[in-house]
């Protein structure tokens, strides 16, 4: 009996818990919609697909597996955000901000990142395919195994696809 009533109060805990964390996601996502300001938010697994976020500030974000395909991020700010596999692809992070944040196994085809500074920012695994880098910083960037196939580079150079 005490370990039937165990269980019961375990399924419920982990209900509750899990209810928690869809409303202050919920309650995130809400925030930076309205305000544009999310920092230390958890994004994780969101929708944001064609939004509208330039300029944001997502310092310290939790974005992993969030869809951001076409969102405008254009001068945002995303230092120490978690972007782990992540979809940003078509996504515009012209002038924006990546000191330090995790982009690995992230998808970045086609997305503008010219200007963007990366100062630090593990790529590892990512998908830079046909990307803008012009202009770009990568200095201290951590670029193992990064895909830059037909991307244009920093200097201006085209990305090889071998």
């Amino acid at each position: 009996m005490k370990l039937i009533a165990v269980a019961i109060i375990g399924i419920v805990t982990s209900g509750t818990l899990t209810m928690n964390l869809y409303a202050a996601r919920e309650a995130d996502l809400a925030r930076l919609r309205s305000t544009k300001q999310c920092q230390q938010c958890d994004l994780s697994e969101s929708n944001l697909e064609q939004a509208e976020l330039n300029g944001a500030n997502l310092l310290g974000a939790n974005l992993q597996k969030a869809n951001l395909k076409g969102a405008n991020l254009q001068g945002a700010d995303l230092s120490s955000a978690n972007l782990i596999e992540a979809d940003l692809s078509g996504a515009n992070l012209q002038d924006a901000k990546l000191h330090s944040t995790t982009l690995r196994g992230a998808n970045l085809s086609q997305t503008n990142l010219a200007w963007a500074d990366l100062y630090r920012a593990f790529l590892e695994q990512a998908q830079l395919t046909e990307a803008n880098l012009s202009h770009a910083n990568l200095n201290g960037a951590k670029l193992e195994g990064t895909n830059f196939c037909g991307a244009t580079l920093p200097d201006g150079s085209q990305g090889s696809c071998a």
